[in-house]
Protein backbone atom coordinates (compact mmCIF):
# COMPACT_ATOMS: atom_id res chain seq x y z
CA UNK A 1 0.00 0.00 0.00
CA UNK A 2 2.71 2.08 0.60
CA UNK A 3 4.50 1.67 -2.88
CA UNK A 4 1.26 2.24 -4.27
CA UNK A 5 0.75 5.97 -2.27
CA UNK A 6 4.64 6.75 -3.15
CA UNK A 7 3.75 5.90 -6.76
CA UNK A 8 0.62 8.24 -7.09
CA UNK A 9 2.77 10.88 -5.50
CA UNK A 10 5.81 10.28 -7.91
CA UNK A 11 3.05 10.62 -10.58
CA UNK A 12 1.24 13.86 -9.26
CA UNK A 13 5.23 15.69 -8.71
CA UNK A 14 6.58 14.80 -11.88
CA UNK A 15 3.92 15.94 -14.02
CA UNK A 16 2.32 19.00 -12.14
CA UNK A 17 6.33 20.53 -11.52
CA UNK A 18 6.23 20.81 -15.10
CA UNK A 19 3.33 21.60 -16.37
CA UNK A 20 1.17 25.38 -14.94
CA UNK A 21 -0.61 23.76 -12.53
CA UNK A 22 1.46 23.86 -9.47
CA UNK A 23 3.02 20.76 -7.97
CA UNK A 24 3.11 22.17 -4.51
CA UNK A 25 -0.73 22.19 -4.05
CA UNK A 26 -1.41 19.05 -5.96
CA UNK A 27 0.55 16.97 -3.78
CA UNK A 28 -0.68 18.92 -1.06
CA UNK A 29 -4.41 18.32 -2.24
CA UNK A 30 -3.24 14.62 -3.39
CA UNK A 31 -2.26 13.81 -0.03
CA UNK A 32 -5.28 14.73 2.08
CA UNK A 33 -7.35 12.79 -0.43
CA UNK A 34 -5.54 9.91 -0.44
CA UNK A 35 -5.53 9.98 3.30
CA UNK A 36 -9.57 9.28 2.49
CA UNK A 37 -8.81 6.41 0.88
CA UNK A 38 -6.56 5.15 3.85
CA UNK A 39 -3.40 5.62 2.65
CA UNK A 40 -0.89 7.24 5.15
CA UNK A 41 2.35 7.72 4.38
CA UNK A 42 5.28 6.86 7.19
CA UNK A 43 7.45 9.06 6.27
CA UNK A 44 6.67 12.32 4.13
CA UNK A 45 9.63 14.00 4.92
CA UNK A 46 11.63 11.56 3.63
CA UNK A 47 9.21 10.92 0.55
CA UNK A 48 9.09 14.42 -0.23
CA UNK A 49 12.97 15.18 -0.68
CA UNK A 50 13.28 11.73 -2.75
CA UNK A 51 10.57 12.97 -4.90
CA UNK A 52 12.61 16.57 -5.55
CA UNK A 53 15.57 14.49 -6.17
CA UNK A 54 13.36 12.52 -9.31
CA UNK A 55 12.42 15.96 -10.95
CA UNK A 56 15.67 17.38 -10.71
CA UNK A 57 16.66 13.94 -12.44
CA UNK A 58 14.02 14.75 -15.25
CA UNK A 59 15.81 18.20 -15.82
CA UNK A 60 19.12 17.12 -15.91
CA UNK A 61 18.39 14.50 -18.54
CA UNK A 62 16.68 16.68 -20.90
CA UNK A 63 18.86 19.35 -20.71
CA UNK A 64 22.11 17.83 -20.22
CA UNK A 65 23.67 19.57 -23.05
CA UNK A 66 22.88 23.07 -21.87
CA UNK A 67 24.24 22.00 -18.80
CA UNK A 68 27.51 20.40 -19.64
CA UNK A 69 27.82 23.58 -22.06
CA UNK A 70 27.63 26.29 -19.95
CA UNK A 71 29.86 24.57 -17.15
CA UNK A 72 32.05 24.17 -19.87
CA UNK A 73 32.25 27.53 -20.71
CA UNK A 74 30.82 29.83 -18.05
CA UNK A 75 31.89 33.20 -19.57
CA UNK A 76 31.19 32.49 -23.64
CA UNK A 77 28.07 31.05 -22.07
CA UNK A 78 26.03 33.39 -19.57
CA UNK A 79 23.22 30.77 -18.68
CA UNK A 80 24.53 30.15 -15.09
CA UNK A 81 24.89 33.14 -14.16
CA UNK A 82 21.79 34.25 -15.36
CA UNK A 83 19.95 30.87 -13.28
CA UNK A 84 22.08 31.87 -9.76
CA UNK A 85 20.27 35.53 -10.68
CA UNK A 86 17.02 34.36 -11.16
CA UNK A 87 17.62 32.68 -8.14
CA UNK A 88 17.68 35.11 -5.81
CA UNK A 89 14.58 36.76 -4.87
CA UNK A 90 12.62 33.30 -4.29
CA UNK A 91 15.85 32.61 -1.96
CA UNK A 92 15.70 36.01 -0.36
CA UNK A 93 11.29 35.41 0.57
CA UNK A 94 12.65 32.28 1.87
CA UNK A 95 15.49 33.67 4.41
CA UNK A 96 12.85 36.71 5.67
CA UNK A 97 9.24 35.32 4.96
CA UNK A 98 10.35 31.05 5.94
CA UNK A 99 7.59 30.23 8.56
CA UNK A 100 4.71 32.27 7.42
CA UNK A 101 5.41 30.24 3.87
CA UNK A 102 5.69 27.23 5.60
CA UNK A 103 2.30 27.71 7.69
CA UNK A 104 0.54 27.71 4.09
CA UNK A 105 1.43 24.05 3.73
CA UNK A 106 -1.67 23.31 6.13
CA UNK A 107 -3.94 23.95 3.17
CA UNK A 108 -5.52 26.75 4.43
CA UNK A 109 -4.61 29.40 1.48
CA UNK A 110 -4.36 27.01 -1.40
CA UNK A 111 -7.72 27.67 -3.24
CA UNK A 112 -6.82 31.47 -4.10
CA UNK A 113 -3.75 30.33 -4.68
CA UNK A 114 -4.84 28.00 -7.44
CA UNK A 115 -6.64 31.07 -8.86
CA UNK A 116 -3.66 33.74 -8.90
CA UNK A 117 -2.44 30.52 -11.22
CA UNK A 118 -5.50 30.41 -13.63
CA UNK A 119 -5.28 33.98 -13.66
CA UNK A 120 -1.72 34.02 -14.58
CA UNK A 121 -2.38 31.54 -17.32
CA UNK A 122 -5.20 33.85 -18.70
CA UNK A 123 -2.59 36.46 -18.83
CA UNK A 124 -0.03 34.27 -20.48
CA UNK A 125 -2.61 33.18 -23.63
CA UNK A 126 -3.59 36.91 -23.55
CA UNK A 127 0.03 38.27 -23.84
CA UNK A 128 1.51 35.94 -26.49
CA UNK A 129 -1.94 35.65 -28.42
CA UNK A 130 -1.43 39.81 -29.42
CA UNK A 131 1.94 39.25 -30.42
CA UNK A 132 1.04 36.00 -32.68
CA UNK A 133 2.02 36.22 -35.69
CA UNK A 134 4.73 39.16 -35.27
CA UNK A 135 8.58 38.29 -35.25
CA UNK A 136 9.82 37.89 -31.61
CA UNK A 137 12.80 40.74 -30.90
CA UNK A 138 15.78 39.85 -29.17
CA UNK A 139 14.21 36.44 -28.02
CA UNK A 140 17.59 35.64 -25.62
CA UNK A 141 16.96 35.88 -21.37
CA UNK A 142 18.58 38.85 -20.34
CA UNK A 143 19.76 40.14 -16.80
CA UNK A 144 16.62 41.75 -16.50
CA UNK A 145 14.40 39.37 -18.10
CA UNK A 146 15.88 36.86 -15.37
CA UNK A 147 15.63 39.23 -12.81
CA UNK A 148 11.80 39.42 -13.71
CA UNK A 149 11.24 35.49 -13.78
CA UNK A 150 13.44 35.40 -10.85
CA UNK A 151 10.82 37.82 -9.25
CA UNK A 152 7.48 35.54 -10.43
CA UNK A 153 8.93 32.48 -9.20
CA UNK A 154 9.37 34.15 -5.77
CA UNK A 155 5.53 34.45 -6.34
CA UNK A 156 5.23 30.78 -6.70
CA UNK A 157 6.70 29.79 -2.78
CA UNK A 158 2.79 29.80 -2.37
CA UNK A 159 1.47 26.31 -2.59
CA UNK A 160 -1.21 26.14 -5.17
CA UNK A 161 0.81 28.99 -7.44
CA UNK A 162 2.39 27.47 -10.18
CA UNK A 163 6.14 28.08 -10.57
CA UNK A 164 6.36 27.31 -14.24
CA UNK A 165 3.04 29.07 -14.93
CA UNK A 166 4.51 31.79 -12.48
CA UNK A 167 7.85 32.24 -14.34
CA UNK A 168 6.59 31.93 -17.91
CA UNK A 169 4.38 34.82 -17.18
CA UNK A 170 7.49 36.70 -16.32
CA UNK A 171 9.11 35.59 -19.42
CA UNK A 172 6.63 36.16 -22.01
CA UNK A 173 5.98 39.99 -19.70
CA UNK A 174 9.08 41.08 -21.02
CA UNK A 175 8.71 40.30 -24.81
CA UNK A 176 10.13 36.50 -24.66
CA UNK A 177 8.62 34.03 -27.26
CA UNK A 178 6.76 31.32 -25.06
CA UNK A 179 9.61 28.29 -25.95
CA UNK A 180 12.74 30.56 -25.22
CA UNK A 181 10.76 31.52 -21.87
CA UNK A 182 9.66 28.00 -20.97
CA UNK A 183 12.92 26.76 -21.74
CA UNK A 184 14.61 28.95 -19.12
CA UNK A 185 11.83 28.53 -16.61
CA UNK A 186 12.10 24.70 -16.87
CA UNK A 187 16.21 25.16 -16.04
CA UNK A 188 15.22 27.46 -13.16
CA UNK A 189 13.63 24.75 -11.71
CA UNK A 190 16.88 23.07 -11.20
CA UNK A 191 18.16 25.81 -8.66
CA UNK A 192 14.99 25.55 -6.78
CA UNK A 193 14.52 21.71 -6.89
CA UNK A 194 17.97 21.27 -5.18
CA UNK A 195 17.65 24.04 -2.91
CA UNK A 196 14.58 21.90 -1.57
CA UNK A 197 15.84 19.07 -1.89
CA UNK A 198 18.96 19.90 0.25
CA UNK A 199 16.92 21.90 2.86
CA UNK A 200 14.61 19.32 3.17
CA UNK A 201 16.96 16.26 3.16
CA UNK A 202 18.82 18.15 6.09
CA UNK A 203 15.84 18.00 8.16
CA UNK A 204 14.62 14.35 7.16
CA UNK A 205 18.22 13.00 8.48
CA UNK A 206 18.14 14.97 11.41
CA UNK A 207 14.71 13.65 11.95
CA UNK A 208 15.25 10.02 10.96
CA UNK A 209 19.16 9.42 9.64
CA UNK A 210 20.24 8.72 6.26
CA UNK A 211 18.95 5.27 5.84
CA UNK A 212 15.21 6.92 6.19
CA UNK A 213 15.93 8.31 2.78
CA UNK A 214 16.21 5.17 0.93
CA UNK A 215 14.06 2.34 0.77
CA UNK A 216 11.70 0.28 -1.55
CA UNK A 217 8.81 3.26 -1.38
CA UNK A 218 10.84 6.27 -1.57
CA UNK A 219 12.85 4.76 -4.94
CA UNK A 220 9.75 3.66 -6.29
CA UNK A 221 8.35 7.67 -5.97
CA UNK A 222 12.10 8.61 -7.17
CA UNK A 223 11.53 6.78 -10.64
CA UNK A 224 7.85 7.67 -11.03
CA UNK A 225 8.47 11.48 -10.63
CA UNK A 226 11.98 11.14 -12.69
CA UNK A 227 9.78 9.53 -15.68
CA UNK A 228 6.42 11.67 -15.27
CA UNK A 229 8.52 14.53 -15.14
CA UNK A 230 10.74 14.03 -18.12
CA UNK A 231 7.42 12.86 -19.98
CA UNK A 232 5.77 16.87 -18.73
CA UNK A 233 8.57 18.76 -19.81
CA UNK A 234 8.98 16.67 -23.26
CA UNK A 235 5.22 17.55 -23.91
CA UNK A 236 5.73 21.38 -22.82
CA UNK A 237 8.55 22.45 -25.25
CA UNK A 238 7.13 20.43 -28.05
CA UNK A 239 3.54 22.01 -27.39
CA UNK A 240 4.12 25.38 -25.49
CA UNK A 241 3.74 27.62 -29.01
CA UNK A 242 0.77 25.99 -30.05
CA UNK A 243 -1.16 24.80 -26.79
CA UNK A 244 -3.92 26.74 -25.40
CA UNK A 245 -3.43 28.01 -21.94
CA UNK A 246 -7.06 28.88 -20.94
CA UNK A 247 -7.72 24.72 -20.44
CA UNK A 248 -4.75 24.62 -18.14
CA UNK A 249 -6.49 28.26 -16.74
CA UNK A 250 -9.50 26.38 -16.71
CA UNK A 251 -8.57 23.01 -14.89
CA UNK A 252 -6.82 24.98 -12.19
CA UNK A 253 -10.16 27.53 -11.33
CA UNK A 254 -12.16 24.06 -10.86
CA UNK A 255 -9.55 22.63 -8.68
CA UNK A 256 -9.56 25.94 -6.89
CA UNK A 257 -13.18 26.48 -6.49
CA UNK A 258 -13.15 22.18 -5.63
CA UNK A 259 -10.60 23.43 -3.07
CA UNK A 260 -12.55 26.46 -1.19
CA UNK A 261 -15.69 24.00 -0.87
CA UNK A 262 -13.60 21.53 0.88
CA UNK A 263 -12.20 24.73 3.12
CA UNK A 264 -15.74 25.61 3.62
CA UNK A 265 -16.98 22.66 4.70
CA UNK A 266 -13.81 20.93 6.13
CA UNK A 267 -13.89 18.12 3.87
CA UNK A 268 -10.84 15.74 4.04
CA UNK A 269 -9.24 17.49 6.90
CA UNK A 270 -8.94 20.74 4.97
CA UNK A 271 -8.17 23.70 7.54
CA UNK A 272 -11.32 26.88 6.82
CA UNK A 273 -10.84 29.53 4.62
CA UNK A 274 -8.38 32.65 5.37
CA UNK A 275 -6.78 35.95 4.74
CA UNK A 276 -3.17 35.94 4.44
CA UNK A 277 -1.81 36.56 8.28
CA UNK A 278 -4.67 35.60 9.49
CA UNK A 279 -4.25 32.75 11.76
CA UNK A 280 -6.74 29.42 10.64
CA UNK A 281 -8.91 28.39 13.65
CA UNK A 282 -9.74 24.64 13.20
CA UNK A 283 -13.29 23.68 12.73
CA UNK A 284 -15.30 23.02 15.63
Amino acid sequence: MQVIYSAIMGLVQGLTEFLPVSSSGHLLLAEKLLGLLGYQNANSMALAVMLHMGTLIAVAVIFWRDWIEMLRHPIKNPTLLLLFVASLPALVLVVLLGDWIDGLFTGWFLGISFFVTALFLVLIERISGKRKGSPVVNDAVTMPRAVIMGLFQGIALLPGVSRSGSTLLGGVSTGLSRGTAAKFSFMMSAPAILGSFLKEGKDAIEAGGLSSLISVETLVGVVVAAVSGWLAIRYMLKLIERISFYKFALYVALVGAAVIVMQLTGFAGFPPLAWPGAAPQPLG
